[in-house]
């Protein structure tokens, strides 16, 4: 069985949560200067309960964690702090990519936001074309003044 399957990662414990952590190390944590350990205390309370933000999903493929999202309050978008709530780190494990986890994760996002009372979303991204296909509207270019990636997209999704 192929089933990809999405839920919500409630615990700081186990391979889903060591790979989230990995993953995000990697992506933003070095970036920012943060040790693992700082990116697994962060991530350690990112996992609300009930309607709290931010929430943390998973994607799993027979049981594999291969994907990840949040919904949150705030994200590192400086140049916007007036946007919220978001939808960050969304991530799919490279070995992964183009096999639907994305398209499966983004199934999920409006339902998952409307039981954490939110009415709308934010995302910003370098991609073009992607969050469009999930119903997402582009909404402006925004500076992020970093320099690996000094303008992005944001989109947002109305519930």
């Amino acid at each position: 069985m192929n089933k990809i399957t999405i839920e919500r990662l409630e615990k700081a414990e186990g391979e889903a949560f060591e790979k989230i952590c990995l993953w995000c190390h990697k992506w933003w944590g070095v970036r920012d200067g943060l040790t693992l350990e700082q990116v697994r205390y962060n991530m350690k309370h990112s996992l609300g309960t009930g309607k709290q933000l931010p929430q943390t999903f998973i994607a799993r493929r027979n049981g594999k964690t291969v994907g990840m999202y949040q919904l949150s309050m705030s994200d590192d978008l400086q140049s916007r702090p007036d946007l919220y709530p978001w939808l960050i780190n969304v991530y799919v494990e490279e070995d992964e990519r183009g096999k639907g986890v994305c398209r499966a994760m983004m199934k999920t996002v409006a339902e998952n936001a409307k039981g954490a009372g939110l009415e709308h979303l934010y995302l910003y991204t370098k991609h073009i074309d992607l969050y469009e296909k999930f119903g997402w509207e582009f909404i402006e270019t925004a500076p992020t003044f970093r320099a690996d990636s000094p303008v992005e997209r944001v989109y947002m999704l109305r519930g």
